[in-house]
């Protein structure tokens, strides 16, 4: 950083430029402070969480960005942010982020370890799903406040991703009841709710939610998949005039839109009552009506086909809406 980014940003934090001429405090424990953020993993969650911290009064001082096309993202999300290696990040940090893949915190964790550059007293979040604290042990041994914050949202690196925190609820996970006070302190900043989840339970709560927001993201496309086919018709020539105005742009999507849309809302509100159709019904003979037709697709008749993606999910909607024994017998594996 040149001289006038380090005035730059000793007026924008209110702390002095040089790290060796020391920090403040985090006051006011267990609601934080003004804090200084650094951030690890300049991805789409990382941006996202340091932008909605800027506009709850944080100062997000430096990231860390390795790759081009992270040092745009967190040029254009956090323009005023320096961009500095990992020493830098660490040594301006009062609250650090860890916003990387799952699959490479462990590593990163590693790195802030053997690096020396870590203070004393300074707040580490990541934000992992599956984890809680405990796989920040070695930096809780070096003497950080280890939390767990991980935001229950999809990222598609638009600035909505940051308005959306605002309507989330976020998986916390801390050491201690005055770690929870600051970390449910920082999601209400954000906007969002706060919701502890036990270290025992952080693979259970992430199973969860990928079942419920990844899963369906398959069961979607499978649905515009076999609808495509229907509309298409006999032989797959398609229908130019299926509607009234010939169009059939994302035609697929447009009859599912507010049909899925609905049924997301009721069983949000209602639970498993919400179930219709012909499960719902009891109406074996519509359920394997259903299945004949999806097993008549390409690739139908395979084990990871859509006729076998109904199959599994109209078994659990039998379950849950107690069908009687007719329709368990229609959804019996072949």
């Amino acid at each position: 950083m040149t001289s006038s980014d380090d005035d730059a940003y000793a007026a924008r934090s209110g702390v002095p430029a040089d790290p060796a001429s020391g920090f403040p405090g985090i006051a006011n424990l267990p609601t934080p402070a003004r804090l200084t953020v650094g951030i690890i993993g300049s991805g789409r969650v990382g941006t996202a969480l340091g932008a909605a911290l800027e506009r709850a009064g944080h100062v997000v001082g430096a990231v860390l960005a390795r790759s081009p096309q992270s040092r745009r993202r967190a040029q254009a999300r956090l323009p005023e942010s320096a961009i500095l290696d990992l020493d830098g990040v660490l040594a301006r940090s009062e609250l650090l982020l860890v916003a990387v893949p799952d699959a490479q915190l462990e590593s990163v964790i590693a790195d802030i370890a053997a690096s020396g550059s870590l203070r004393p007293g300074t707040l580490i979040a990541h934000t992992a799903g599956a984890q809680g604290v405990g796989i920040l042990e070695p930096l809780t041994r070096r003497g950080a406040m280890p939390l767990a914050i991980h935001p229950a949202m999809t990222f598609v690196g638009t600035d909505d991703d940051t308005a959306r925190l605002a309507r989330a609820c976020f998986g916390i996970t801390a050491a201690d009841e005055v770690g929870e006070a600051i970390a449910s302190a920082l999601v209400l900043e954000m906007g969002g709710e706060p919701v502890r989840i036990a270290e025992a339970d952080r693979t259970l709560y992430h199973a969860a939610l990928a079942h419920g927001a990844n899963h369906l993201i398959a069961l979607i496309s499978d649905a515009v998949t076999a609808l495509n086919h229907a509309i298409a018709g006999p032989g797959g020539v398609g229908h130019p005039t299926a509607t009234v105005d010939g169009d059939p742009v994302r035609l697929a999507e447009r009859i599912l839109g507010p049909l899925v849309t609905a049924s997301l809302q009721n069983v949000l509100d209602l639970g498993p009552s919400a179930l219709t159709g012909p499960v719902a019904r009891g109406d074996a003979a519509a359920v394997a009506a259903h299945l004949a037709a999806l097993r008549a697709l390409p690739g139908g008749a395979e084990t990871d086909s859509i006729a076998e993606s109904y199959r599994m999910l109209a078994r659990r909607a039998a379950h849950q809406s107690d069908a009687p024994p007719a329709v368990f017998d229609v959804l019996e594996s072949r």
